[in-house]
């Protein structure tokens, strides 16, 4: 089982489609997309989206993005997600490392993610892909509910 990893650059319906599958396994809150707010988010020049894909399925998808600071270019990794069923196949790992040698392409610092205690497998992964806990807390308002 091979998994391909691709930066999406248009928001096909398949595109739109594997998202909306995908979605729900990463936010119970999140709504599903439709063309226009995939294509939003395509068309802005912070954001990369990418997609691994195993037999010619989506199975994954992760957005880097990157973003100018006075501190240098930095990069930030969102909204990862694995459909349940390709869990354990390496996709996390493909995107993460996809990811980073994009970021790294580009010229960017550093890179930070976040993810909760509870998917200890995504932890051990990224520990093991080179990211390091940061004690830090992280502090979130919703802007619009």
């Amino acid at each position: 089982m091979s998994v391909e990893v691709q930066v999406v650059r248009e928001a096909t319906d398949e595109v739109v489609e594997a998202i909306a599958r995908l979605l729900p396994e990463l936010s119970s809150t999140a709504g599903a997309p439709d063309e226009e707010s995939v294509t939003r988010l395509l068309r802005s020049d912070a954001n990369t989206l990418l997609m691994a894909g195993i037999d010619g399925r989506a199975v994954g998808m992760l957005t880097l993005i990157m973003y100018p600071l006075p501190s240098g270019l930095r990069g930030r990794i969102e909204d990862v997600v694995v459909d349940e069923a390709a869990r354990g196949h390496g996709v996390g790992a493909a995107l993460t490392e996809e990811a980073l040698r994009l970021a790294d392409a580009a010229g960017v610092r550093t890179v930070d993610l976040t993810s909760r205690p509870s998917r200890r497998a995504a932890n051990r992964l990224y520990e093991r892909l080179g990211f390091q806990a940061r004690d830090s807390t992280v502090y979130r308002s919703v802007v619009r509910p």
